[in-house]
């Protein structure tokens, strides 16, 4: 993840999804902006996407919720 981006992107790089969002890395900011960055880019509600590691690290961890 890159924070303060100058746009949000989404890119699939050697098998790693990286993503850049233009939130500042501050109070949250930048890992709300992942989340719904992500959830934009699958599809799906921001609620089926959970941060499970990396809340102050550029390497995240994103668990997404199956179909029910």
């Amino acid at each position: 993840m890159t924070p303060g981006a100058s746009r949000d992107d989404v890119r699939i790089v050697d098998g790693t999804v990286q993503l850049r969002v233009t939130a500042p890395p501050a109070d949250g900011a930048a890992n709300e902006a992942v989340l719904r960055l992500l959830a934009a880019a699958l599809g799906r509600p921001m609620r089926d996407l959970t941060l499970l590691r990396g809340a102050s690290a550029r390497v995240k961890l994103i668990g997404i919720a199956t179909s029910r």
